[in-house]
């Protein structure tokens, strides 16, 4: 699988990333045997959080023979600089490392999110102290609001972002004002719901995903290679599903070009009645 340098980091991270949630509350040996595969296939990029269930506990030894070799990241939804520092210590225990590669304030949603974390005393005193001690290489945040996103891109301390980059919600204008910034800044840029359609309808078709995912093989391949062509993009994490994530690493496999307008007439023909996922605000 094809690698790409993280933003001005000098971290290489592969195209796709295995997220935590698709680990969570399984056995420890298929869990085991899910890394190893992922490991297999060119997957370097590992992503957890202590919210993702207990895919800390399950990835950490899980992902113990290749440390050394991957981009390990983790996350914390504590503002305070406190409780970020309890929760940081005790993740780096749980995952059997002694340093994380990447780590993001989780969830950056409100102002008052915005606020408490970035203000005196806040978590992000915790990330910039922590990187100074080496427990993690790179500060970064993740969010699915614009706005706030903006304002954490404009602090200039973050190194990354984790964001919402999709075909339905980027063609309806959400994402390409948080690009723009985030590559001023240099930073780099990991894309979270490539493979989105639009808000639930029904019941859910797959347990792990709060959202409509895309299911349909073509249509995946299609939505991948939108999203990792995007200005800046160093990878994407497919939905927290098994048989999703195997599809998402079989298509990036066959071809993660460009697209072709034909392709993405194609894409505009499939969606083109399906509301965003994350509409613009206001």
């Amino acid at each position: 699988m094809r690698r790409r340098r993280l933003g001005r980091t000098d971290l290489e991270v592969s195209i796709l990333g295995l997220g935590g949630v698709t680990i969570c509350e399984r056995p420890q040996e298929e869990v085991n045997e899910e890394v190893r595969w992922a490991y297999d296939q060119g997957i370097r990029y590992f992503d957890v959080a202590p919210q993702y269930m207990n895919s800390q506990e399950l990835m950490g030894p899980a992902l113990k023979p290749f440390r050394n070799e991957v981009v390990l990241a983790c996350k914390t939804l504590e503002r305070t600089a406190d409780n970020a520092n309890r929760e940081l210590d005790d993740s780096l225990n749980k995952l059997c490392t002694d340093h994380f590669d990447l780590y993001q304030l989780h969830a950056m949603t409100t102002e008052e999110d915005y606020k408490l974390a970035m203000g005196k005393g806040g978590a992000i005193e915790a990330l910039m102290n922590a990187k100074k001690a080496g427990k993690i290489r790179y500060a970064g945040f993740s969010a699915h609001n614009e706005e706030i996103a903006l304002k954490l891109i404009a602090s200039g301390l973050f190194d990354s972002m984790l964001v919402p980059l999709n075909f339905v919600s980027y063609e309806a204008g959400f994402g390409p004002r948080m690009l723009a910034a985030a590559n001023e800044k240099g930073m780099g840029i990991l894309a979270l719901k490539s493979m989105a359609k639009t808000k639930l309808i029904g019941e859910r078709t797959h347990s792990k995903c709060w959202y409509e995912p895309e299911d349909r093989e073509e249509a995946i391949g299609l939505l991948l290679r939108y999203t990792l062509n995007l200005p800046g993009i160093a990878a994407a994490i497919p939905p927290g599903d098994a048989k999703l994530m195997r599809i998402g690493v079989e298509q990036a496999a066959k071809n993660c070009e460009p697209l072709h307008d034909e392709e993405l007439t194609k894409l505009k023909d499939f969606y083109c009645t399906v509301e965003p996922l994350f509409p613009l605000e206001g």
